[in-house]
């Protein structure tokens, strides 16, 4: 039986151009290497499985090759390069410092750098986890970091920079790595399985990728993984089947029916879901990053933020043309406050259901406080009995500059013309007269109090088109020497005391 080699290991890169996602940093070292340039320290940080050991070990490999290409690459065919491809290089040393982060450890690895190389030009040491040192052993170590032979290179490689002591960092080139993108992962897997003989369907490999987060080494693992599933055949069906991964098509469904505001459809698909064992803040943080790809997906400029298929791409585009923006805002928000609840919900089902129908309920929204209670009220009220404001008013209106100004002169108030009976109190009726014993001369004359209403000098078309032809004569009734006042400061009000016959 041959010796399997996971595909992790056997497709490692062992060259700069191999290195997939992280060409602005694999050109840098090269361009150092060709420059002659080259620090005493290195520090490569970021993510799991990007890379960061694998340039480490490339680079220290390409320093000591005897005949390197034009374009900074390591020749593979000397002595030295050979020796590092079987694992016997002498000029190349690794430590693990989660298991080697004690003072004593660190006093060992200095001992050994006062020691020149036998074969090459440098001695390179490469320290893996290196926050996992200890506060004394990065003390014991901060010497020779700082000065070492010139013939010695440090590389110190970590997943969690912040935990570095400052003084350790100021001694350093820093290298941040950055995640691998979800194409770059597609591309390299599609080689791989070009190489192995498998089958492959372009949404099962983007299923793989997302589910990697952007490592290639756990892109490999799972790749592996599903290729003994699959039987050589990686299909979308049978990822999904392996990974436990929730089908997007249950959420373009459920989607669909909050868009026609199907409430018992969205709990059904709920209950299937969650009848196949997924867990429930699983579906609410797969439901908001589904609405997301909605969002970027609806315009044009940022379509690119979107990383799958292009045939998925196009679903997701035909579905999000449905959805209108304020819905999008709604709902990324709901499911993002039930995903941040979920975790302190006694009944955690009812929560997911709760969320489904709060997501139905926004794409048509009902209105609320200050807006129902208008609509409310325009329904109530009869169109036929609105009153409108008469020709003359609107002539006095219109002519406001030239209104004549002092007190008015009309007919005896026994003699006022009763209102239509046909023309009723509306529903804003008399709130009750202030006391004018506690009211001062400027309160008298400023205003006539109705319920959430105010009849002043300044609003009378406001109280006019508000109430009956009745109630407006109740109101100017109240109070002579306030009409009066008003009177003198808006024509319109004016207009309205004489065609009412008032006597003031």
């Amino acid at each position: 039986m041959d010796n399997y080699i996971v595909s992790a290991r056997k497709y490692r890169p062992i060259t700069f151009h191999s290195v997939i996602g992280q060409k602005s940093l694999t050109t840098t070292l090269k361009n150092a290497i060709l420059n002659h340039k080259l620090a005493h320290a290195y520090l490569f940080s970021g993510p799991r499985g990007v890379g960061k050991t694998t340039c480490a070990r490339i680079f220290a490999k390409t320093i000591n090759c005897f005949n390197p290409t034009a374009d900074g690459e390591a020749c593979n065919e000397c002595e030295s390069c050979r020796s590092f491809n079987e694992n016997r290089s002498l000029n190349i040393h690794e430590l693990d410092a989660a298991s080697n982060n004690s003072v004593d450890d660190i006093r060992s690895l200095t001992e050994q750098v006062r020691i020149p190389p036998q074969i090459g030009k440098y001695k390179v040491y490469i320290i893996d986890e290196v926050h996992m040192l200890s506060s004394q052993a990065f003390n014991a170590f901060l010497k020779t970091l700082e000065e070492p032979p010139h013939y010695a290179i440090f590389i110190l490689a970590t997943t969690e920079k912040h935990k570095i002591l400052p003084t350790i960092l100021s001694r350093c080139q820093v290298y941040d790595f950055n995640r691998i993108s979800i194409n770059d992962i597609v591309e390299y897997l599609e080689y791989v399985a070009g190489q192995e003989n498998v089958k492959t369907e372009k949404e099962a490999l983007n299923v793989i990728a997302q589910k990697a987060d952007g490592g290639m080494r756990d892109a490999l693992s799972i790749f592996d993984q599903v290729v003994s599933f699959s039987q050589g055949n990686v299909t979308y069906k049978t990822v999904i089947e392996n990974l436990n991964v929730l089908d997007y098509d249950y959420y373009f469904r459920m989607v669909g029916a909050m868009l026609e505001n199907r409430v018992p459809d969205c709990l059904l698909l709920l209950n299937e879901i969650l009848s196949k064992g997924f867990d429930g803040q699983h579906i609410v943080s797969g439901l908001g990053l589904f609405f997301r790809d909605l969002l970027v997906c609806r315009d044009p400029q940022t379509i690119a933020l979107f990383e799958s298929g292009e045939a998925v791409k196009a679903r997701y585009q035909e579905l999000s043309q449905k959805c209108t923006l304020p819905f999008l805002y709604r709902a990324m928000e709901i499911t993002n406050e039930t995903d941040l609840n979920y975790q302190y919900s006694k009944n955690k089902r009812f929560a997911i259901e709760l969320m489904l129908i709060r997501l139905c309920q926004s794409n048509n929204p009902q209105p609320e406080g200050e807006d129902k209670k208008k609509i409310e009220q325009i329904n109530v009220q009869p169109a036929a009995t609105t009153p409108q404001l008469t020709k003359t008013g609107a002539e006095a209106l219109a002519s406001s500059s030239k209104a004549p100004k002092g007190r008015v002169e009309t007919g005896s108030k026994t003699n006022a013309e009763p209102a239509p009976e046909s023309l009723q109190p509306v529903s804003l009726g008399l709130n009750g007269l202030k006391n004018k014993a506690a009211e001062t001369p400027e309160e008298k004359k400023s205003e006539v109090k109705v319920e959430n209403q105010t009849l002043t000098s300044e609003n009378p078309v406001k109280a006019w088109n508000g109430n009956s032809e009745k109630k407006v004569k109740e109101i100017l009734y109240t109070d002579k020497d306030k009409v009066q006042y008003m009177a003198e400061k808006n024509p319109l009000l004016y207009d309205l005391v004489k065609e009412f016959n008032i006597q003031v």
